[in-house]
């Protein structure tokens, strides 16, 4: 058993974390460069917090151009044991209207331009994706919005989006055939990276407009997703709280906390010395067992 240190990713919507005690933002460096912004380290009640303003502060940073790796790095390099994404997504489904949460458990990778994986020649590992994120901590999760006061679903396939721009309606139709709920820029490779950093990982995303597929529905607009973006924040901030506050004292240990011990392929006597000096906090519990 050990303590939680929750890493908070903050996406569009969230930007403060709210009751945060002792709160100090610190720089982080890591081997692939700069994280989106400084972390921010605090506690609520006996529960560590580092929150990650996924875009930066100001909202900065595009979909595409996240520095997926720095920032999942920086979380790992900071003590977090598991990690809260939380995102505002289109949604594909009707009954997944706009204000309402959905707890996602599965992913449609479709982005084409970002580093995907911490590894590679020197040092190759393959993780499972099967169930890409946590159900203990997506139960906390759900538990945690309705404590909030918001509705939630639960048991949603995210798509990711390469972006920036919105889906082609056409795009749009074809995500729902492919049974799809919701869709998003940013959790891909993001839940990917977690995986690969042994981080157990889940994802609440509020719904902020209906994509483009429904034809008595006015096609997505920044101007409208900014609108319920605001009103979706107060109810992901009290989120936060709640979650944190439902932990329990003390962290069991997740059969994620050891997925490097099945996934690592290259042989010991082959691994890239300078490859490993760039893994050092992905691969920590690994070379020091």
């Amino acid at each position: 058993m050990t303590k939680w240190t929750i890493g908070i990713i903050g996406g569009s919507g969230l930007y403060a974390i709210d009751g945060l005690q002792n709160a100090e933002w610190r720089s982080v460096e890591t081997p692939w460069g700069s994280p989106s912004d400084e972390l921010l380290f605090g506690t609520i009640g006996d529960v560590d917090l580092v929150f990650l303003p996924r875009h930066g502060r100001g909202h900065r940073i595009s979909p595409s151009e996240l520095n997926f790796r720095a920032n999942i790095d920086a979380l790992k390099r900071s003590g977090v044991t598991d990690i809260l994404a939380i995102s505002s997504i289109g949604s594909l489904q009707e009954q997944l209207e706009p204000g309402k949460f959905v707890v996602v458990d599965q992913f449609i990778d479709r982005t084409v331009a970002r580093d995907s994986t911490f590894f590679g020649s020197g040092m190759v590992a393959h993780v499972s994706m099967a169930e890409p994120t946590c159900p203990r901590l997506s139960g906390f999760a759900a538990a945690a919005v309705e404590a909030a006061g918001g509705k939630v679903a639960t048991g949603a396939t995210y798509v990711a989006m390469e972006g920036p721009q919105f889906s082609s309606k056409a795009e749009s139709l074809l995500y729902r055939q492919w049974g799809a709920d919701v869709i998003g820029m940013t959790a891909m490779p993001e839940a990917k990276l977690a995986r690969e950093a042994e981080l157990p990982y889940a994802l609440i995303g509020m719904v902020t407009d209906y994509d483009c597929w429904r034809e008595s529905e006015a096609h997505v607009e920044v101007s409208e997703v900014i609108k319920q973006m605001h009103a979706n924040g107060e109810t992901a901030r009290r989120t936060v709280a709640a979650f944190v506050a439902a932990l329990p004292p003390e962290r069991t240990s997740s059969p994620l906390d050891t997925v490097l011990d099945y996934a690592l392929i290259t042989a010991p006597e082959a691994r890239d010395p300078k490859v490993l000096a760039k893994l050092d906090s992905i691969l920590s519990r690994v070379l020091s067992s």
